[in-house]
Order: C-alpha cells, then sequence, then structure tokens
C-alpha cells in the first residue's frame, strides 16, 4: 500500500538510543525498518510503535557481523525506492586492552562499527542521491576525540578508533554529499542510558549520563539544524570550528615550506 510518509531504517533498534530513536522517528511521522539481532525486542518495539503512532514498521533481524546478514540488510536498503534517513547506529563495547582483546572480538568490533555502516551507507546513497534528498546519520561517540587523552579509560583503543572513522568518514562524506540534497551527519553522545554500558541514569564512577531518548531528540533537531557534527551535551559547537582550522593548518603543510621540520633535520 502506498504511503506519503517518510521511511528511516535504523540498526541496533532493539535497545538504547537506536530504540528510542525509532519511538521518537514513530511520532514525527515516518514509517520504520528496525534492524537489530533481538526478534524479540524488534517485534516488541514495533508492535508499541504500530499502536502507538500508526505508522507501517517492518522487522528485519540481522547480525551485522555476519556476511550473509549485512548483504541482506545491503539489498534491503539498495532496493527500498522510498529511503529518506539511514541511522547507522548499532554497536558494542568491547573494551580491553589491546594486546590482550580477544582477536575474534576487535574483528567483530570493526566489523559493527566500520564495515557495517559503510557498506549500508554505500547501498543507501545511490538511490538518495537520484532523488535528491535523504540523510545518513552515524552514531559514533565522544570517544572518537579521545586518542591522546588519559582520560580514566583504559582499553579503548580498538573502540575509540573505530568510532574516530565514523567520525571522519561523515565530515569527508558530508563534503562529498554537497549539492546532492543529501545530508550525512555524526552524533557524538558521551555516557549514554543503556543496556551498552549496563548503567542507569543519573550517573556512575562521577560521570554524568544522558538518557537515550535526549540522544534521539538531538539527532532529531541537528538534522533540522543542517550540523554536520551533532554533539547532544555541547551548548556550543565553536570549538569544532577552533579544531577544524588547526587541522587546515596541519594539513596545508605545517611550516608553510615544504621542507623537512627542523627536528627531523641531522644535527
Amino acid at each position: 500500500m502506498a504511503t506519503e510518509r517518510p521511511l528511516a531504517l535504523v540498526t541496533g533498534a532493539s535497545s538504547g538510543i537506536g530504540a528510542a530513536l525509532a519511538e521518537r522517528l514513530a511520532r514525527d511521522g515516518h514509517d520504520l525498518i528496525v534492524v537489530a539481532r533481538r526478534r524479540e525486542r524488534l517485534e516488541a518495539l514495533a508492535g508499541q510503535v504500530r499502536s502507538e503512532s500508526g505508522v507501517a514498521v517492518e522487522v528485519l533481524v540481522a547480525d551485522l557481523t555476519e556476511e550473509g546478514d549485512l548483504q541482506r540488510v545491503e539489498a534491503r536498503v539498495a532496493g527500498e525506492g522510498r529511503l529518506d534517513l539511514l541511522v547507522n547506529n548499532a554497536g558494542f563495547p568491547g573494551y580491553g586492552p589491546f594486546a590482550e582483546i580477544d582477536p575474534d572480538v576487535a574483528q567483530r568490533l570493526i566489523d559493527i562499527h566500520v564495515l557495517a555502516p559503510l557498506r549500508v551507507t554505500r547501498a543507501a546513497l545511490p538511490g538518495m542521491i537520484a532523488r535528491g534528498s535523504g540523510a545518513v546519520v552515524n552514531v559514533a561517540s565522544l570517544l572518537s576525540l579521545s586518542g591522546p587523552l588519559k582520560i580514566g579509560m583504559a582499553g579503548r583503543a580498538t573502540y575509540a578508533g573505530a568510532k574516530s572513522f565514523l567520525l571522519v568518514f561523515t565530515e569527508a562524506l558530508a563534503g562529498e554529499l554537497e549539492g546532492t540534497g543529501v545530508q550525512a551527519m555524526v552524533c557524538l553522545p558521551g555516557m549514554v542510558e543503556s543496556e551498552f554500558h549496563g548503567m542507569r541514569r543519573g550517573g556512575a564512577h562521577g560521570m554524568p549520563i544522558m538518557s537515550s531518548e535526549d540522544v534521539a531528540q538531538a539527532i532529531v533537531v541537528g538534522l533540522d539544524l543542517g550540523e554536520m557534527v551533532c554533539v547532544p551535551a555541547l551548548d556550543d559547537l565553536s570549538p569544532f570550528d577552533t579544531l577544524r582550522d588547526l587541522q587546515q593548518a596541519i594539513l596545508a603543510g605545517g611550516n608553510g615550506t615544504g621542507l623537512l621540520a627542523l627536528r627531523y633535520r641531522e644535527p
């Protein structure tokens, strides 16, 4: 049955940010395709959303670390002519000292945070570009900015590195999409109330925790504002302008001469 409602696909929709965002998008009038590993959770979410918002909800059970499941999601996305919004949200923490982390865990972490968003986004973009409208949101983390910092959270190298990929990938992709009518935005939440960290709202270890619903609100409003980087807890985004100026200066060649820096020259 044809519908004029916009269509959104959300991965990792069985809990946390994904579930909250699916509920918010449904209230805003989006039909949904919800993707996650746990069928029971997805079916419960779909039933709730249908009864509360009256939108159409398709349940797509998939483990995006499994090649066959990822291919099914790619095919569904590529074959959908009216997909307006793709949200790559699926993930898991996988913390642990890099020299000790199980290689299989590290591989799965890269698969879910890097490979899956890359491939599903690649499947979605041709149709969006052809229509001249649409948006892709990649849910990363404030830890994507944490590489050189000692922040009291050991064992984050693989996770933070993967989230850093999403940040840079989305920023570069947004530049490629200028003039197409298609938007790319990356969201950088901090600690969020969800099963992901096993934490409840109200703070833990002295760290404030945001609700999943607030992150969903930030994503929706951030898209409306045309933001490329959405930081739900940051009032002023101007530090990102400063950061980009510094990055540009480094990319421009550092000392501006094209010559080897003094500290690397033979004494």
